[in-house]
């Protein structure tokens, strides 16, 4: 794979960058890497890494002296490490890990991932109930044509759920 920049050199460095739920990656040189500023991660660890974010609370005095009760670490040892000592750490330190994770993730609330065929059917699913709702409301006006019509492909959408399935 060839440098996304220079279009020369052989791609050492992969970026993959998700911003909104788009990833973009970008594959570059040594060389325009580091005229990028991505120079540095062979030398840095991932530990070091996380611990240079969780510093920049410890910056603005953010550090209690307060420790997690299930493991005894202290919000310093967290920035110091790099590393939440257990999962009851994410209660004791949320307000102090929240804006580092929401930089680290993009986002503090961890939604996972759907499967293609999932969030297909979850479309088709709210379809469903836009048209149910429809079908109500003609209905009720005593649209019966267009309510047959809706029925009907309330009934079409429901055959593709369920041939999907």
């Amino acid at each position: 794979m060839m440098c996304d920049v220079c279009l020369k050199n052989p791609a050492t460095t992969h970026i993959k960058r998700v911003v909104n739920g788009v990833a973009k990656e970008k594959h570059l040189c040594s060389y325009c890497a580091a005229k990028e500023g991505y120079s540095n991660f062979g030398k840095l660890s991932f530990a070091n890494m996380l611990a240079s974010v969780f510093s920049e609370n410890e910056s603005n005095n953010l550090i209690s002296t307060r420790r997690c009760q299930c493991c005894g670490a202290s919000f310093s040892d967290i920035a110091q490490s790099g590393k939440v000592g257990c999962s009851e750490c994410y209660t004791v330190f949320k307000d102090q890990l929240l804006p580092s994770l929401g930089r680290l993730h993009g986002k503090t609330i961890h939604t996972g991932k759907t499967p293609n065929q999932a969030e297909q059917t979850e479309k088709v699913s709210d379809k469903i109930n836009k048209l149910r709702q429809s079908l109500n409301d003609a209905i009720k006006n005593e649209e019966f044509e267009k309510a047959a019509e809706i029925r009907d492909e309330i009934k079409a959408l429901e055959g593709e759920v369920k041939d999907n399935e």
